[in-house]
């Protein structure tokens, strides 16, 4: 069921947090960069039936910045969530840029979380790709930006598919027009596609915690992934260009007992859009419902 997103206080200060309505188990989401409650309800589409708290991180819409800005802070504020809305243990699920708060909570609260998924998610020291940085920001980042992206997913989607996937990929020429056809031949993943960029916008209540990230990120000397107990499952993208494959790797290698789902050819987002993406999909409801 859907919910409103609202400010809850926590003894660490106000988070926006939105927690859909139900009795069955919780699953948290660590968004991705340019994210928010929105950004992060569309990319736990796949999840079903279980209840879903997303929580914009600091710096991110109506979550102020100030005083949490280090990974370790914002692990801690998700335990803060979780004691200000009385819920003992959820799942985590960690989404890119969100990876380092995600693997922190799990590390510093381990009787906090019962599970954890992590999609295309930073592991360790990451400085953004050039096709991130200033330019691709004044581009995309900008009202301008915002009115052609939209633009293109009405009238263009293909070259919209096109310039993603040649931003968020190592794919070869052909993998992409191959992998675009494939979306867009789905109305369903083009109707998630079209979802998924408008939460970029607007990018003024992103920035904040955007900028913050990118210092963070690369401020990263070694997360305490083998600290790490709980039951852990990896999911990265073969060619993903953003994070690149061996973040998952190494998550993978140092968390005692991870199991691992590489989507083969997938791209940064490619547990949404690729074409061997569906099986990884159902390989992640199942782990979760194995620990539910």
């Amino acid at each position: 069921m859907a919910a409103e997103a609202r400010l809850v206080q926590t003894a660490l200060g106000p988070v926006q947090v939105e927690l859909t309505a139900g009795s069955g188990p919780v699953v948290l989401a660590s968004h991705a960069g340019v994210g928010g409650v929105d950004q992060a309800g569309f990319m736990l589409d796949w999840l079903g039936g279980y209840r879903r708290l997303l929580v914009s991180r600091p710096g991110y819409l109506e979550t102020p910045l100030a005083g949490r800005e280090t990974f370790e802070r914002q692990a801690d504020l998700f335990a803060a969530v979780l004691d200000a809305l009385d819920l003992e243990r959820v799942a985590v699920v960690t989404l890119s840029s969100g990876g380092p708060a995600g693997y922190l909570l799990a590390a510093r609260h381990p009787d906090r979380v019962a599970a954890l998924v992590a999609i295309s998610s930073v592991s360790g020291r990451y400085e953004a790709p050039h096709a991130a940085g200033p330019i691709a920001q004044a581009l995309f980042m900008s009202r301008v930006g915002e009115v052609l992206t939209r633009t293109l997913a009405r009238r263009a989607p293909r070259q919209l598919v096109t310039q993603l996937l040649r931003a968020e990929s190592c794919l070869t020429a052909e993998q992409i027009r191959e992998q675009a056809e494939h979306v867009l031949r789905s109305p369903e993943i083009m109707a998630w596609l079209r979802g998924f960029t408008g939460t970029l916008y607007p990018y003024r209540a992103r920035r904040a915690g955007t900028d913050n990230d990118t210092v963070q990120l690369a401020a990263i000397t070694e997360l305490p992934l083998a600290s790490i107990r709980c039951p852990t499952l990896v999911v990265h993208g073969t060619h993903d260009a953003d994070v690149p494959f061996e973040h998952g790797e190494r998550a993978h290698a140092q968390i005692g007992g991870a199991e691992h789902r590489w989507i083969e050819e997938g791209s940064h987002l490619g547990f949404w859009l690729a074409p061997s993406a569906e099986p990884v999909r159902l390989a992640a409801r199942e782990f979760l419902a194995r620990i539910s």
